[in-house]
């Protein structure tokens, strides 16, 4: 179910909330109904896939409640790796096994070796299942560390990883974060306000900006022919914030339907094309996921502790593993180790690196670049459009196109400039004070209108990061 279709808006969503509020009254009750909801709203896409969430769900409240009892120390370590191992296996299996198959045919191949690993044909890829798998994950790994208590009832854990706000593309939330809130939390009038404002932002910037730069994107991507330097340029940049605009959509309507509900949701992007540098860029990128990889992966390495080598060739792995959490291609391995690199060389560099000696508008600008040239390996669904495409960004090109990016879609690149400037140089829904008064309800009621009109209009598009 999407968040921008009409079964959501004018079914699930008022059922939950006339139920929510009208009938439920105590904290334990409106959990189980956001339980069975979340549910719904996730079986809605294949209904047996909530049998692996219930059973991997499950399994982490069974472990984390032995955990947190077990008294020895070897007892703590055969269960904490009980876990990890049960949780990556799964998400190891659904997401990369095919990759992996078809990555060793191809060296056996390549060796003339008649070795063949099975490829399993339809193999279908839970959505959603990377983030919930990070965020039980994170819930049996806190516990081993002391570092919370496990959920006094199974509702709890089970409304924590199913609620559906943040369950199918993030934020990465973690029990810490959501334990209190599970007891006991807050619900005001202005409350649920601030949630619809992020919540009408959220569709807005999904309906008006990503969907309509997207035909831009995708005509350069999906095309098996070089193109001119100028819509090698306009379709990278379209994908460059097609990404941002659709990814940060839904965490600004996450964090909006989490208020509706009495949830705080954590920020998950703070004007990420607004950085100074790479490292800048994923303290603001993604957040929930950077400080996830920070704490769950880039700390036990050894982080920064073990000299300055060592340092870089965590920077590297950590980047590294988190472009494959994206996608089983080698592409994304690549986009992550691009980005590792030049963390890096940030770190080794310091304040001589070249980006540092520049004005802060040409730190921002070179970051901006950067990042964008990045996106080509994300986007790409293999190494010989990628690399065409940045052949073509630097002037290696081939027969000019029948008809140009910028004359087939004229609308899409004023979206395309709009974005680009709100991107660069406006701050995000979170750096701005909200005011509830009649002119923000009419403001933000028109544009409820507007984004309903459209979603009537037009076919729904999902979200690019259900695909991770």
């Amino acid at each position: 179910m999407l968040f921008n279709s009409y079964v959501f808006l004018f079914v699930f969503l008022p059922i939950l909330l006339l139920v929510y509020y009208g009938i439920l009254r105590t904290i334990k009750a409106r959990n189980a109904w956001l339980t069975v909801m979340s549910y719904i709203f996730y079986g809605w896409w294949n209904p047996v896939f909530c049998l692996l969430m219930i059973a991997s769900t499950a399994s982490d409240y069974i472990i984390g409640k032995h955990l947190y009892k077990a008294e020895t120390e070897g007892r703590r370590k055969l269960l904490i790796t009980l876990t990890i191992i049960v949780n990556l296996s799964v998400l190891g299996f659904f997401k990369y096994y095919n990759f992996f198959a078809g990555s060793i045919n191809g060296m056996f191949t390549w060796l003339h070796l008649p070795v063949y690993a099975p490829v399993i044909a339809n193999l279908i890829l839970p959505i959603g299942i990377s983030f919930y798998t990070f965020e039980s994950l994170s819930y049996t790994i806190d516990i081993y560390r002391r570092e919370v208590k496990p959920a006094k009832n199974i509702v709890d854990f089970f409304c924590f990883i199913s609620l559906f706000p943040h369950l199918i593309a993030g934020p990465i939330m973690r029990y810490i974060d959501l334990d209190r809130q599970l007891k006991d939390r807050t619900h005001s009038e202005g409350k649920f306000a601030v949630g619809i404002i992020f919540f009408v932002t959220g569709l807005l910037k999904k309906l008006i900006i990503a969907d309509n730069v997207a035909p831009m994107a995708d005509a350069l991507f999906n095309s098996h022919t070089a193109t001119t330097t100028l819509d090698a340029w306009l379709g990278s940049l379209a994908y460059t914030m097609q990404i941002y605009f659709d990814f940060s959509a839904y965490s600004d309507m996450a964090v909006g339907l989490g208020l509706m509900i009495g949830f705080e949701i954590i920020q998950n992007f703070n004007s990420p094309y607004q950085s100074t540098s790479v490292q800048d860029f994923w303290r603001r990128w993604h957040i929930s996921l950077s400080s996830w990889l920070r704490d769950y992966l880039y700390v036990p390495l050894g982080g920064n502790r073990k000299g300055k080598y060592r340092t870089y060739l965590n920077l590297i792995i950590v980047m590294l593993l988190g472009g494959l959490w994206h996608g089983a291609a080698w592409t994304f391995v690549i986009w992550g180790l691009y980005h590792g690199v030049l963390q890096a060389v940030e770190r080794a560099l310091g304040p001589r690196h070249p980006l540092k000696q520049l004005p802060v508008w040409g730190q921002k600008l070179v970051t901006f670049l950067l990042v964008m040239v990045g996106w080509v390996f994300f986007r790409a669904t293999d190494f010989s459009i990628a690399f065409r495409i940045l052949g073509n960004m630097v002037g290696y090109t081939g027969s000019r196109p029948v008809t140009p990016l910028h004359l087939a879609y004229p609308a899409g690149l004023l979206f395309l400039a709009f974005a680009t400037v709100v991107s660069m140089a406006y701050p995000n829904l979170w750096n701005q004070p909200v005011r509830l008064n009649l002119r923000t309800a009419l403001v933000y009621g028109a544009g409820l209108v507007v984004s309903i009109v459209l979603i009537m209009t037009r076919q729904n598009s999902p979200f690019l990061y259900f695909q991770f």
